[in-house]
């Protein structure tokens, strides 16, 4: 079986420490073009991804890695091209972004990926099966994290478009959304933003769920240079409780280690890809996005002690 020939567009540190090792470790992938502006030397590498699909050779699948603004544009075009797509998150700036890329894979029958990285983790999957037809009693998440640490200097995440914290916190959605056992609706937001900023530093959310009659609660805060928490924990009414650390990657069911096993976010991603790929199917969950869109539509707006 041939290798699917691989372009990546966007060499920031998300695709510099993840994509690439999780493509070159992957038999079933071949790195074979990169795009960065930046006086990158490699001989596969291209200014532009229009230049990338123009001369490329023999592409068949791009990932697509840069800030989400621009990753409606890139994802047309190179679903336009013929060229199967898999999108970083949050997949596009909007939803109606992400469904008319949907709809164009879908009519060319290419696979669309839309990616969830935290949801790649065995313990977020092993946390489904636990709460699966169970009532949760209380659920609280906390992702806090220090902006200056992920985001250093990066000037996008303020600007309209940006998602602010939500760059971090739609990863608690996305797995919130995974392992939770019915819907969940956000019922209010108050949303903090520095000034000179389009989008909030810091989220508190509580959601509602038919599937709960408790308190659901969320914390997203970009404030915390003494180091990350990013925990989601659940009880239900049958007295078990469920703990996902660090992002999803441990579980505690009751209080105790709950052993997983797996390849880990990235691998399982182009795992996955390979797999669509071959079925010729795409996988595109819009709910983590959808989410917070109705923070920003049900939110109030406060301002945060900090400038921008």
């Amino acid at each position: 079986m041939k290798p699917i020939r691989i372009g990546v567009v966007g060499l920031g540190k998300i695709a510099k420490d993840q994509h690439l090792p999780a493509i070159r470790s992957n038999e079933r992938f071949e790195l074979a073009a990169t795009v960065e502006r930046s006086g990158a030397t490699s001989a596969i590498n291209f200014p532009s991804y229009n230049e990338m699909l123009h001369s490329a050779d023999r592409l068949n699948a791009v990932a697509i890695t840069t800030p989400p603004g621009p990753r409606y544009a890139i994802a047309r075009d190179c679903l336009d091209a013929g060229l199967h797509v898999l999108l970083e998150k949050p997949p596009t700036a909007t939803l109606a972004e992400i469904e008319d890329l949907r709809e164009r894979a879908a009519n060319r029958g290419l696979t669309l990926f839309a990616t969830w990285h935290a949801q790649h983790n065995a313990a977020v999957a092993e946390a489904a099966k636990l709460l699966s037809g169970r009532r949760v009693e209380q659920m609280k998440i906390v992702w806090h994290e220090d902006v200056e640490k992920w985001h250093p200097g990066q000037r996008w995440i303020w600007e309209a478009g940006g998602f602010g914290v939500f760059d971090p916190g739609i990863n608690a959605f996305s797995i919130a959304s995974l392992i939770f056992p019915g819907s969940l609706f956000v019922s209010q937001a108050e949303l903090f933003f520095p000034e000179g900023a389009d989008t909030p530093i810091a989220a508190d959310i509580r959601f509602e769920s038919p599937a709960s009659g408790g308190s659901l609660e969320c914390s997203l805060d970009w404030r915390h240079a003494s180091g990350e928490e990013w925990t989601i924990q659940l009880s239900t009414d049958d007295g078990k409780s469920a703990s996902l650390l660090d992002g999803g990657a441990r579980l505690l069911v009751d209080g105790k280690p709950h052993p997983v096993e797996g390849l880990g976010e990235y691998p399982d991603i182009y795992r996955r890809f390979a797999e669509l790929i071959q079925r010729r199917q795409s996988q595109v969950d819009v709910v983590p996005l959808r989410m917070v869109a109705d923070c920003l539509l049900v939110g109030s707006r406060r301002l945060a002690a900090r400038r921008i």
